[in-house]
């Protein structure tokens, strides 16, 4: 299709996607859901299928928008990955929607918290923009979880990550202590981001906000959160300066210190 593909053209990929048997539905999600578009957003596409929706015939379709493509990916959910006759890079990811909302009604609607990013896939409900919806269920499943933050769920996602932190012999505190006695610098970049990731978990959460992903979160959290630990900026960027000697143990420290202050005061 060339480098002057247009937004006419991506949408009429979505038309000839929506006519497949197979969709259900198709939400746009990431950036160019929420209207934070910059020059390296890429497309994030979610299909939701009732039926199967075979490699070859997904290739033929995307074959007339996209030079480049790997089709049938499963490193994590089934994807396309490709790249629009625009130089813009798309990802298509193929889900049943049976399976989606059971996830999400796992963590809403039965309050349970994972280790890190646990309201992730409800944000991508509550902010996608639904492209098409043949038989309404997403535009139904997006409405029913149109809800207040429940106050279990942020218990359980607190309670949980903080001891993942700091305060049970596994932790990640205690982890890095020890990856740092023997010199291991992978396991501490390892456990060092998995404690990141308990850490934002627990400040989306005191801030009844979704998860948004692993993208632009101290920026996100500095504009949008009103509830954040003293120092924040200042301990995350000591941390990332000191990560690999001997004062970073003193800003996991501090980062959690001062989430447990904030924790505190907001009853947990």
């Amino acid at each position: 299709m060339g480098v002057n593909m247009t937004e006419t053209d991506v949408n009429r990929l979505w038309e000839r996607l929506a006519g497949c048997p197979a969709v259900e539905a198709i939400a746009l999600g990431g950036s160019r859901a929420t209207g934070k578009v910059d020059e390296k957003s890429d497309y994030d596409v979610y299909v939701y299928l009732q039926g199967e929706f075979p490699a070859c015939e997904r290739e033929k379709l995307l074959g007339e928008f996209c030079p480049v493509m790997e089709i049938n990916n499963h490193y994590w959910e089934m994807e396309d990955n490709c790249t629009l006759g625009n130089g813009v890079d798309l990802d298509i990811i193929y889900r049943r929607l049976e399976d989606f909302a059971a996830g999400i009604r796992w963590v809403v609607q039965e309050g349970n918290a994972s280790n890190g990013y646990t309201t992730c896939m409800w944000h991508n409900l509550k902010t996608c923009r639904i492209l098409y919806d043949g038989t309404g269920r997403l535009t139904g499943l997006k409405k029913d979880f149109d809800v207040e933050y429940p106050r279990e769920l942020k218990r359980n996602i607190v309670q949980r990550n903080m001891k993942l932190m700091n305060g049970v012999l596994p932790s990640y505190d205690m982890q890095i202590k020890k990856a740092r006695q023997r010199r291991d610098l992978v396991s501490i970049n390892h456990r060092t981001a998995a404690f990141l990731e308990s850490y934002f978990d627990v400040i989306f959460a005191l801030n009844e906000m979704t998860h948004p992903g692993e993208k632009r979160l101290m920026r996100l959290c500095m504009e949008q959160c009103h509830i954040l630990p003293a120092c924040f900026e200042e301990n995350l960027e000591g941390l990332f300066t000191h990560m690999f000697d001997g004062q970073g143990e003193e800003y996991l420290c501090r980062l959690v210190k001062e989430l447990q202050k904030v924790c505190s005061a907001q009853g947990f």
